[in-house]
Formats: structure tokens, C-alpha cells, sequence
């Protein structure tokens, strides 16, 4: 059966033709599936009987069942998704007063091995469909449209404003897949979101963003984390081999094609390892060549992680250093931490095929 999310419009089109059906169906399917939320071929009323029987033949809506579901105090839900072969996936909605935003995952764990960060500790083990990845999106929609607060808002009225790509994973490193949901997000047919509302965040795998930029160029989040490459190759071992002064001109390259005229800069607060006010200073002339703004990430610890997260003062003061230089700065507001929905906490369920005692090796599949 084919998992007709894996089909952008052009695919779709070109899918219900073979079977003899006018293109004008695949409009009325990506309707009745992206707007209406609806998985049943049979309650798409105004698709022909014929069509909705050889739908059914040849064709399915595959979503991940759903193994948790999580409210958080604060208004935020987490799913794990199972994605099979015992793998699941996290995924976080986080209202806020003027958009809700979803969080997605990329892959079934991570490779990068950040050392702070719990998905990284799961070790990987494989990529997801572009259908697995915009059927977060799909689903996060259709059960929150369920939810009390939500359910009296019409179909137009949008619930998930934005996405970001900062899930489990590094999207780069599933660049085939992650673009192709990306370009179904953009596409107005779909879900039609705005450039500017779609973020990526990646660790710096500098080939794949300079492709990105061309092919697919949305906001740019980059997990920095450290002002210097002896300090980044420790705790993001992806610096090894894509220095930190050749991350800097890649993102001044991204901002020349990107949808904002900035990237963010994201920065986890570890206390004692990154947050001195010496540190800050680096940063300031690390980055004095590209716009951006910083995101201040409290780090929310995880079983043995072996890191603290700096004091609220040493973040304020590591803040100030940098916005009396004109650097938008901002501390991130910690949210859904008491159902382990907050950054760096997202682990899932992930049959680990990296065997961390071997070396891994960073290829993106692009």
C-alpha cells in the first residue's frame, strides 16, 4: 500500500493519473486530507465512489499510533509516536499567547552524540519518510483540534502557526526527506505556512546548508553552544569536521537566500563549561560578521548527564555582555519540562544501531 503523505502535489498528481483519474482529484484529496484532517477514504464525500474504491485498493494514510500522550502544567503535550520495530519518536506542541508552535523529529534518535543532549545519548537508528515527518504535523493537528481549549475554533482558524524542526534528529543529515515535508508545508495546497514560520535547526553540517539555501531556504537556527572550536569539539563533535569559523561563513552565506535576514544562534547553558563572561566577549567577536540573534537555552538535565545548568544570574549577566553590543539576546522560557518535553530532553524509544563504542560517521544522504 502507498502512504499517500509521502506524496507532494506534483507526485500525487502523477499517482492517481495511472489509475485513469482526472488531476483535478489530487486537489480534492490534499483538501480532504491536509484540511479536513481525514484518514477514511469513504467520508471524502465529494470524491466519486470509483475513485475512493481504487483509493482504498491501492492507497492508505498511514499515522503512527500513538503510544503516549502527555499534558503538560504549562499547556504543553508531548507525543511518542511509534514508528515500528519498537522505535518511537517525540513530539511537542508549545502554546504560546500568539502562536502555537510544533516541535518535529527528523530521524529515530540522533548521531551527532551533542554530549548534552538526551536524544544524542540514545544513540540512531534510521531516518524517517517524509510521511512519518509531516504526519507529526497531521496528527498534532487533527488531536488538538479535539482538545477543550481548541475545539470550538474552525477549520480556518490555524492552531499550529509554526514549525520547527528541533525534534530528534538532525535534519540535515535526513536532507532528502525533511525537504521534501518542508517543500508540503510551504506548498499552499497543503498546509501553506510561511517561510518565516518554518524553522530549522541544525548543528552546522555546512554542505547541506549551503544546498538548503538553494533548494528549500527557510529560518535558520544553529546549535553553536560554544564561542570556540576547542570547546565546540567536545561537546558538538560535529565541529571536528566543519571548523566553527567555516560554520560562520556558511550562515552568512544562508542569509542571503534565507526568509529573515538573520540566524539564530542557539546557545545551552551549562554551568562552568560554556558561561563565562570571557565566553561571551569570544562570542561577540565569533559572530561580528553575521546577523543573528541568541537563544539562551537553560539546560534541563536528564540521568547522567553530567552537566548543571547555570544560575539564573550567570545567564542574566552572560545575556547582558551581549546585548550592550547591539546582539538581540533572549533566555529561553522553559516549557514542558515535567513531562520531559523541554530542549535536550526528547529521547523516545530508539533501537540503537550506531553502537556508540565506534566511531560515527557524519554523512549527510544529500
Amino acid at each position: 500500500m502507498d502512504n499517500l503523505l509521502d506524496f507532494n502535489r506534483e507526485q500525487l498528481t502523477k499517482y492517481i493519473e495511472q489509475f485513469g483519474h482526472k488531476p483535478y482529484r489530487a486537489k480534492q484529496l490534499l483538501r480532504w486530507i491536509y484540511f479536513y484532517n481525514e484518514d477514511n477514504f469513504g467520508a471524502m464525500t465529494d470524491v466519486a465512489k470509483a475513485f475512493q474504491n481504487t483509493l482504498k485498493e491501492k492507497a492508505n494514510i498511514k499515522i503512527p499510533e500513538i503510544n503516549f500522550d502527555e499534558l503538560s502544567l504549562d499547556g504543553t503535550r508531548k507525543w511518542l509516536l511509534n514508528v515500528g520495530a519498537s522505535n518511537g519518536i517525540e513530539t511537542v506542541f508549545i502554546p504560546e499567547e500568539d502562536r502555537g508552535t510544533l516541535c518535529i523529529s527528523s530521524q529515530v534518535g540522533c548521531a551527532l552524540e551533542c554530549t548534552f543532549c538526551s536524544t544524542g545519548r540514545q544513540g540512531f537508528n534510521r531516518n524517517l519518510t517524509s510521511g512519518e515527518i509531516i504526519s507529526q504535523l497531521w496528527l498534532a493537528n487533527k488531536l488538538l483540534r479535539k482538545q477543550k481549549n481548541y475545539a470550538h475554533l474552525s477549520l480556518q482558524k490555524r492552531i499550529i502557526s509554526n514549525v520547527v524542526f528541533m525534534g530528534m534528529g538532525e535534519p540535515l543529515t535526513n536532507y532528502n526527506n525533511v525537504v521534501h515535508s518542508l517543500e508540503m508545508m510551504l506548498d499552499d495546497q497543503v498546509y501553506g505556512l510561511s517561510r518565516r514560520k518554518v524553522t530549522l535547526s541544525t548543528s552546522g553540517l555546512i554542505p547541506a546548508m549551503d544546498k538548503l539555501r538553494i533548494d528549500c531556504p527557510v529560518a535558520l537556527a544553529v546549535s553553536l553552544h560554544a564561542p570556540n572550536n576547542t570547546l565546540r569539539d567536545e561537546i558538538v563533535p560535529i565541529n571536528k569536521k566543519y571548523p566553527i569559523e567555516e560554520l560562520m561563513s556558511a550562515c552568512a552565506r544562508y542569509i542571503e537566500y534565507a526568509p529573515r535576514d538573520f540566524v539564530t544562534f542557539e546557545y545551552v547553558m551549562l554551568k562552568g563549561v560554556n558561561d563565562s563572561k570571557d565566553q561571551a566577549k569570544e562570542l561577540i567577536n565569533l559572530v561580528k560578521d553575521v546577523p543573528c540573534k541568541f537563544n539562551l537555552i537553560p539546560f534541563n538535565s536528564f540521568s547522567n548527564s553530567g552537566y548543571e545548568c547555570s544560575d539564573r544570574n550567570t545567564m542574566i549577566r552572560f545575556k547582558e555582555v551581549l546585548v550592550d553590543k547591539g546582539i538581540i539576546t533572549t533566555i529561553r522560557k522553559t516549557r514542558g519540562d515535567d513531562i520531559d518535553a523541554a530542549c535536550g530532553q526528547l529521547a523516545g524509544q530508539v533501537q540503537d544501531k550506531t553502537k556508540r563504542s565506534k566511531k560515527i560517521s557524519f554523512v549527510s544522504n544529500i
